[in-house]
């Protein structure tokens, strides 16, 4: 299962997946929630972006302030999740770790610095412009 990022772009509030190849993937190993990325790594060059959160293979979510890459059990109060139904209720949760690493299946990232073309352009996700109807007309007028 290859990782993926998905990454927000807070101007069009559009988010967009993005696949990470085995070369990629080695590269996010070692970073952390909260850091600023080049995202020419992942096809976006010009772009830069931060790591807001992820989960693991197991769908446990990743929290900020849990150093390192390990899976823990902490009690929670609220926050990062667990969302409490009960005023004052705390329950101990399974939580992975701030860190990237082999267990991390997706990780959620924020744009915060744009680069010259849109992302959809970059990640291919635009149609091609098709040519105007009135050049498609002068053309065919040209050719008589």
């Amino acid at each position: 299962m290859a990782m993926k990022i998905v990454l927000a772009d807070p101007k069009t509030g559009k988010s967009y997946k993005i696949e990470l190849d085995a070369v990629k993937e080695k590269e996010m190993y070692g970073k952390t929630i909260g850091m600023e990325l080049d995202a020419g790594s992942v096809g976006l060059p010009g772009y830069t972006m931060k790591i807001t959160g992820g989960s693991d293979k197991s769908g446990f979510v990743m929290k900020g302030d849990l150093p390192g890459p390990a899976k823990r059990r902490i009690l929670g109060a609220s926050g990062v999740g667990f969302a409490p139904k009960i005023n004052g209720q705390r329950r101990r949760k399974f939580i992975r770790g701030n860190e990237i690493s082999v267990d991390t299946a997706q990780i959620n990232a924020k744009v915060i610095a744009y680069g010259d073309k849109t992302i959809e352009k970059l990640l291919g996700l635009e149609p091609e412009e098709e040519p105007v109807a009135e050049e498609v007309a002068e053309g065919e007028a040209a050719e008589e």
